[in-house]
């Protein structure tokens, strides 16, 4: 009976060793924990059984490989082996280079050690300025790198060193303050007031996108001051039934009549390799966070900042956000592919914090929704943190894009919309408000 059911077991973990990819085998093999064969998880069952300990490990650890690669959670289980000692004098050269050159060193020691836990033939593929989430890092790949740096560098880093300093970057600079004995400063907190004489809010740098093709704010003054029509009729691009959606008569219901307005008809338009984002998370990704995430890299370019730079800074974010039609469109039939990404990729909350999250802003963030006002309400909020010192720098703004035509809809049964799409505000001829797209920031 004992060997039926060892056999019973065997045959268990046999199937599970069949469905692990061959990464995920490498990484155990990489950390000491190798295949049993049938003969040896029999032999152990048999010793297993004869002994009087509750609790049992059968497993196969290779003590040949250098004890910083053993997880502690398998360490236990070893008799007590020797201890490597790190070598003093790598320390020693470091702490002797130039600041730049320590870092230059540290930077491609850690790009070294996280392609060898990836997996990586080089280094180069280890971005120098790019999360190591985004790299492909996760809890147990975060420790087995800190274990490597640990031995290399003869520190005692936290667990938690790869989450607390995500990039090789920020990485190599706190070790290199705790090789020197040097701590970064902390950023003074300013607290100015109104009675100072002196606002200390100032525009350095902004970006757009506007009917009309507008891409820039320089693209919006010469649209006004050219007096262009930007109104122009429904995009057909996504998925609205055009014909279905519109009928003259306002009485007709869950219809439009009117079928124009301001569209970003490039709205679909979107580059997730150059923000870190998979296919699949851009497509169940509302268009109004891409195109907050796209306009936070023009307004930084705009203030002539490498964004990379702003990584772990004070930077805030304050988004206005009041349409939420895209979740509404999938939620019906979720599409299996995109499936695990509609939730965040369709809520409001989301937005701000998957900017501070891409770019590395460590500042407060904020999503806020005040009807027609929510861009200018993240405008005040993100003044008056700057003024208490809550953060440095703030990127505020907001962002709207009608995935579905509800708000059309809902407005024709109101009368409150301009049949051919054009306000015309302080004239007798006026019958209605339009609705329009867009997305503007300023830092």
């Amino acid at each position: 009976p004992a060997t039926s059911i060892a056999w019973g077991l065997w045959q268990q973990t046999s199937t599970i060793t069949e469905h692990l990819n061959t990464a995920d085998l490498n990484r155990l093999t990489k950390i000491g924990l190798h295949s049993l064969t049938t003969a040896h998880a029999l032999s152990l069952f048999d010793n297993a059984i004869t002994t009087h300990h509750p609790l049992h490990a059968a497993a196969h650890i290779d003590t040949t490989q250098r004890v910083s690669h053993i997880p502690l959670l398998l360490k236990t289980l070893l008799r007590p082996l020797k201890k490597a000692v790190p070598k003093s004098g790598a320390v020693a050269d470091l702490v002797s280079l130039t600041p730049q050159q320590r870092t230059e060193a540290l930077v491609a020691l850690i790009r070294t050690h996280t392609a060898a836990v990836l997996g990586h033939a080089s280094p180069d593929s280890v971005q120098a300025e790019h999360a190591f989430q985004q790299l492909g890092l996760d809890s147990l790949t975060a420790i087995e790198l800190r274990n490597q740096v640990n031995a290399a560098t003869g520190l005692r880093l936290p667990v938690a060193v790869v989450f607390d300093h995500p990039t090789p970057t920020a990485l190599a600079a706190y070790i290199s303050a705790q090789l020197t004995g040097t701590e970064t400063p902390a950023a003074p907190v300013v607290r100015a007031t109104s009675s100072s004489g002196e606002d200390p809010i100032v525009v350095v740098g902004m970006a757009c996108r506007f009917p009309g093709g507008i891409r820039s704010p320089e693209d919006l003054w010469k649209l006004l001051e050219n007096e262009v029509d930007a109104i122009s009729e429904f995009p057909s691009n996504r998925g609205w039934d055009l014909d279905a959606i519109y009928d003259p008569d306002p009485e007709h219901l869950r219809t439009s009549y009117t079928r124009h307005g301001g569209f970003l008809h490039d709205a679909d338009r979107f580059d997730p390799e150059f923000f870190g984002m998979s296919p699949r998370e851009a497509l169940a990704a509302d268009p109004q966070q891409r195109l907050l995430l796209e306009a936070t890299w023009e307004t930084l370019e705009n203030a002539d900042i490498v964004p990379a730079t702003l990584r772990g800074s004070r930077t805030g974010v304050f988004t206005g956000l009041m349409y939420q039609g895209h979740g509404a469109s999938i939620w019906q039939n979720i599409p299996e592919e995109v499936e695990g990404y509609v939730a965040g990729g369709s809520s409001g909350s989301i937005a701000s914090g998957r900017i501070a999250y891409t770019f590395g802003f460590e500042g407060p963030t904020l999503t806020l929704d005040t009807a027609c006002s929510s861009s200018l309400v993240a405008l005040h909020l993100a003044a008056n943190a700057l003024r208490n010192g809550e953060c440095d720098l703030a990127i505020a703004g907001g962002a709207t894009v009608m995935s579905v035509p509800v708000p059309f809809s809902e407005f024709s049964r109101q009368r409150a919309l301009a049949p051919d799409g054009r306000c015309k505000p302080f004239a007798a001829a006026a019958d209605g408000t339009s609705w329009s797209e867009g997305v503007g920031l300023v830092l």
